[in-house]
């Protein structure tokens, strides 16, 4: 199945504190654990686009608003 959507985060936005990563229903997103942002954080990043369904639910549960949806069209 192709992927419906795509997230990108702000990487100096994300504090990685895992929600998104938590309640993707896809697990398409993870923590970047081998890499951090300029204030030293671990940050969240797509790691499987194609299982993305733009279900926004990374969007809503983010603190920060480090992240937007984009749904692809049909």
């Amino acid at each position: 199945m192709p992927a419906k959507g795509y997230v990108e985060i702000f990487v100096e936005g994300c504090k990685g504190c895992n929600l998104c990563v938590i309640n993707c229903p896809t697990d398409c997103l993870a923590l970047k654990t081998s890499e951090t942002n300029s204030y030293g954080l671990h940050y969240a990043y797509m790691r499987d686009e194609d299982n993305c369904i733009a279900c926004q639910n990374c969007a809503v549960i983010c603190p920060d608003a480090a992240i937007t949806v984009y749904k692809k069209a049909s």
